[in-house]
């Protein structure tokens, strides 16, 4: 069948920070056409609705499938979902991915007939499976695959084996546009799925049903010398939690000369376990780090269930300070914070070197604190819920609280990216400039209108058209913990 895979457009964080590819689209192009598709890839992170127009009417897909990720990107994605379907009536219009996967039938309810399936779980699997049972009937027997009325017969499917499909990079077009920080242009990689952690803000542990796969090294090292761009994200949730699979891949990657400059996530606690392992990457070309320190105190910390303590976050902080790494830390705003606990944060951040990220709780569903939190909800509005809104009630009045948050970040901001952190960055974005890469350099100076108190406060004032379901409140118990995804009640 004629496919074209859509991404959605980016969020507001991505205005500014990043840009990723679409990995886990490419990856399911990469699948259906080995199964014999013709398929085409367009992210509308780098080009317009007006483009994907452009597309439907040149490529007449029979299949159009969008991937969704992030809940704010719902209402995007159904309003493109009816469009198609007025072009082509007759076009087989779906959806997948990580935060639609929860909320399936709801989706396909607001939808109202313009989507005919909504695939929860993995892609690589069962997208290859869905357009054969959406030519040749059977669609309720695909693994996965909430039908119209609502219904899934069959659990999701886990890949087997994550060394293929390869993403279908050739397919991505504009790929100058991908970037993470000063690493521009960047390409992501993915070397694991699944978390052995079950951090209450996190759906990651609920949707991989706390699995934990691997590639095999010589697949990893294989990709990563395939890969055209000179930087590389490690798109894993926690990095190099087997210290023998971060080594194994770094030996096929020194064995192949390969040379990249990289940024990982990881825990604090790992950092320290397998310090090795990190300084061998770093030999490799590590030179960019994101630790999820989540919260500053003991109390924050056992309330988001990190399963750490404030004085090993320091120690992972100064051991990536010796191994000479750009380190960025995010912290979660609650809610509650007044301004105090604002002035609190911004007095830390510019106590210590590293970056200092900051987003704000939110409830997902497929999270343990969707079920301990949404009943507060202030709004459903799908938008959102983009960990840069407040969704629950604030202490401080809404328009005071974004005040204060704009405020702390704009002093971070002025840190990092403002114009005296620019002169010692020159080099760095005269080189990006020279060939032609501009994401990094534009970042700099687009703060002030991306992020403002105005802006965000306004989006609550906007008409809501599509909105989350109701909260089910039924307690999850020692809760949260059991696999609230893969294993849940089939409807």
């Amino acid at each position: 069948m004629r496919t074209l895979l859509v991404h959605p457009s980016g969020l507001m964080y991505s205005e500014i920070f990043l840009r990723l590819e679409p990995l886990g689209v490419e990856r399911v192009a990469g699948a259906l056409r080995a199964a014999g598709h013709e398929v085409r890839l367009l992210d509308l992170q780098v080009f317009t609705h007006e483009d994907l127009r452009r597309e439907l009417r040149e490529f007449q897909p029979e299949a159009v499938g969008f991937g969704v990720n992030y809940l704010a990107n719902v209402p995007e994605m159904i309003d493109l979902a009816k469009e198609v379907k007025r072009r082509l009536p007759r076009c087989f219009v779906f959806a997948g991915g990580h935060s639609v996967s929860f909320i399936a039938a709801h989706v396909l309810d607001q939808a109202n007939g313009a989507l005919d399936a909504v695939l929860r779980g993995e892609g690589e699997v069962a997208a290859p499976m869905l357009l054969e049972a959406a030519r040749d009937g059977g669609l309720g027997e695909v693994p996965g695959a909430v039908t119209a009325d609502g219904t899934c017969k069959k659990v999701p499917l886990l890949l087997d084996s994550l060394d293929a499909p390869r993403p279908a990079r050739d397919l991505t077009r504009r790929r100058h546009k991908y970037f993470i920080g000063v690493l521009d242009p960047a390409a992501s990689i993915e070397f694991t799925r699944g978390c052995p952690w079950d951090c209450s803000f996190c759906s990651a542990w609920t949707f991989y049903g706390r699995t934990y796969r691997k590639v095999s090294a010589e697949a990893a090292a294989e990709e990563i010398a395939s890969i055209r761009e000179p930087g590389l994200f490690i798109v894993d949730d926690v990095a190099f939690i087997k210290p023998e699979h971060g080594d194994a891949i770094a030996a096929e990657v020194e064995r192949r000369r390969i040379r990249k400059e990289y940024y990982l996530e990881t825990r604090a606690d790992v950092l320290l376990r397998h310090p090795e392992v990190f300084e061998r990457w770093r030999r490799l070309g590590l030179n960019y780090m994101f630790l999820g320190m989540e919260a500053l105190d003991e109390e924050g910390l056992d309330r988001y269930r990190k399963r750490t303590s404030p004085d090993t976050n320091v120690k992972a902080l100064e051991l990536a300070r010796k191994m000479g790494l750009t380190v960025a830390v995010n912290l979660i705003v609650d809610p509650t914070w007044d301004a105090r606990q604002f002035k609190l944060v911004r007095e830390w951040a510019l106590s210590v070197p590293e970056i200092v990220n900051l987003t704000v709780m939110t409830p997902y569903p497929g999270t343990e604190i969707w079920h301990t939190e949404s009943r507060k909800l202030t709004t459903r509005d799908y938008r959102l819920f983009d960990i840069q809104h407040a969704v629950v009630p604030t202490n401080l009045p809404l328009y005071e609280f974004y005040r204060e948050l704009v405020k702390t970040q704009s002093v971070m901001n002025r840190k990092h990216l403002g114009v005296a952190a620019a002169a010692q960055t020159l080099g760095i974005m005269g080189r990006h400039l020279w060939h032609g890469q501009t994401n990094f350099a534009r970042s700099i100076w687009k703060f002030r209108s991306v992020y403002n108190a105005g802006r965000q406060y306004g989006d609550h004032q906007r008409k809501v058209r599509y909105e989350l379901p109701v909260p089910d409140h039924r307690s999850v118990g020692p809760a949260g913990r059991k696999e609230l995804y893969i294993h849940e009640r089939q409807r």
